[in-house]
């Protein structure tokens, strides 16, 4: 079977990946010049399943405004990017801020991202594969005694999941990240999740497109998908700028943009870009450098540690598919990687970039088939899409191949938005 990947960032490389492995002839099609030239190009490098959890969550609403009249804001809104597909979006992102639609949701992002990790394991086992990862876990760190006070809610949930989890104080902070004592004065204890691992998804992805290209995998890149052609419940063909490319089977990871070829065959996938920053920074200094990743929660932003390199990543701005890299939205991460890790590299040197996060309004990913037999759908990862990668890749191989998935299906497919 011919299967055409529409989409070169992880998820469509990891998918073909999997569906290479199974036997079929695969092709992926992307418009940029390489793979993983988007979202999967400069992302905040945390796989981190005891991180995942909805966006929409009880009290966010109003934990938003608070975000907004911070000076270091981690949420922005551009209000001249608003319009009728935005605030669609936001309505229904909004309608799942209660408590049953968050524990409904974070279990479905959980038993994705759980099994991805067991995915990145049983690949590294098969493969030999440079993606400069560690598995060190995440240590979110918190500044203000409330955080600590409003930590047990979150201990709780980590418990009923069966999630490894370490509360620590100001010490057992620092004895997994020594960095950290040349600023005690910073913060006051955290929360360790010892599970979770890092690493370059830039790198990652173009190692393993090399891989799938030794089972035969074939890339069409600097192709534009225009469309998709459908007749009689079947997806026919793909329009793209070099002419038409036809298959037997397709499937659609084009994150971000995923909602504008899906509409072409009349499916509403509801995928908003949420805009994200990050730095690229030399270390300078190891002794003052982090070791894994640090979450830090006032200003939910990421700093992680490559072999030589940190990755500092935050921010979420509704900006629709702005891509501009103004300077003052530097202001949080710049702030926070200095402040906790003064001296280990040079702010002013760091390569700033930014990227578009395919976001649904229940933050959970859009995987399994459609309405027509042939075309399946592996997109709508927010911030996960790293994390959940090579799950969600193995998860709609196997649906792709009638086989009876390692995790279950229920609420992953696009049907529990029509149901």
């Amino acid at each position: 079977m011919h299967v055409i990947v529409l989409g070169g960032g992880v998820l469509g490389v990891a998918s073909a990946w999997y569906l290479a492995k199974s036997g079929h002839q695969v092709t992926v099609v992307d418009r940029q010049n390489s793979v993983a030239q988007e979202t999967s190009h400069g992302n905040a490098g945390m796989i981190s399943p005891g991180y995942s959890s909805p966006w929409a969550a009880p009290g966010v609403p109003f934990k938003a405004i608070g975000w907004m009249l911070q000076d270091l804001s981690p949420f922005m809104i551009n209000m001249k990017e608003l319009d009728g597909y935005t605030l669609s979006w936001m309505t229904k992102m909004l309608a799942n801020c209660n408590t049953r639609s968050y524990q409904t949701n974070k279990a479905r992002m959980l038993r994705i991202a759980e099994y991805s990790r067991d995915c990145f394991v049983d690949l590294r086992r098969e493969i030999d594969i440079d993606y400069e990862a560690r598995q060190l876990g995440t240590l979110q760190l918190f500044r203000k005694q409330k955080q600590i006070d409003a930590l047990q809610k979150d201990i709780q949930v980590l418990k009923q999941l069966g999630i490894e989890h370490q509360a620590l104080d100001m010490s057992g902070c620092i004895a997994h990240e020594p960095a950290l004592q040349h600023v005690k004065d910073k913060f006051i204890g955290g929360l360790r999740l010892p599970g979770d691992e890092t690493g370059d998804c830039f790198k990652f992805t173009t190692q393993l497109a090399k891989q799938c290209e030794q089972l035969g995998v074939t890339f069409l890149m600097n192709t534009s998908i225009q469309k998709l052609n459908q007749a009689n419940g079947k997806i026919i063909s793909v329009s793209t700028d070099k002419g038409e490319i036809v298959g037997d089977t397709y499937l659609c990871a084009l994150g971000c943009y995923s909602p504008q070829v899906l509409d072409t065959v009349g499916i509403k996938v509801p995928i908003y870009p949420i805009k994200g920053y990050s730095l690229t920074l030399t270390i300078e200094d190891e002794n003052r450098a982090p070791q894994s990743t640090i979450m830090d929660e006032t200003y939910k932003v990421a700093v992680t540690r490559f072999k030589d390199r940190i990755r500092v990543g935050g921010t979420a701005e509704i900006a629709s598919y702005n891509l501009d890299l103004p300077e003052k939205r530097r202001a949080s991460i710049d702030f926070v990687v200095q402040d906790m890790f003064p001296g280990a590299a040079d702010v002013a040197k760091a390569e700033f970039w930014t990227g578009l996060r395919p976001m649904t309004p229940d933050s959970t990913p859009i995987l399994g088939g459609t309405q027509y037999s042939n075309l399946f759908l592996n997109t709508g990862h927010g911030t996960l899409g790293w994390t959940m990668s090579l799950g969600s890749a193995k998860f709609v191989s196997d649906i792709i191949n009638n086989k009876k998935p390692d995790i279950d299906p229920e609420g992953l497919s696009i049907e529990r938005y029509y149901g």
